[in-house]
């Protein structure tokens, strides 16, 4: 019988700072642990965002974190951002 890794949902805080994102936002990832939530937003963000990637992970280790119940794909399941 194989093991299933841990998953969390993070919801995350969208880290691109005023003008760039006027309001922030918010998104909501499914991942193993703090650097696979890295990994999979640096693919996820739009490459003219790149020049921020450096405040992502700080907003992944402050996410707000739950247990997830079940195994899911590892993925950015729910975002909002302006």
């Amino acid at each position: 019988m194989r093991l299933m890794a841990q998953k969390f949902l993070y919801l995350v805080d969208f880290w691109v700072p005023f003008p760039a994102s006027e309001y922030s936002g918010l998104l909501a990832v499914v991942g193993k642990d703090d650097n696979e939530v890295h990994d999979i937003l640096l693919q996820w963000r739009d490459d003219y965002l790149e020049k921020y990637d450096y405040l992502i992970m700080q907003e992944v280790v402050n996410a707000r974190t739950y247990a997830l119940a079940e195994d899911v794909e590892s993925s950015v399941v729910e975002s909002f951002t302006t």
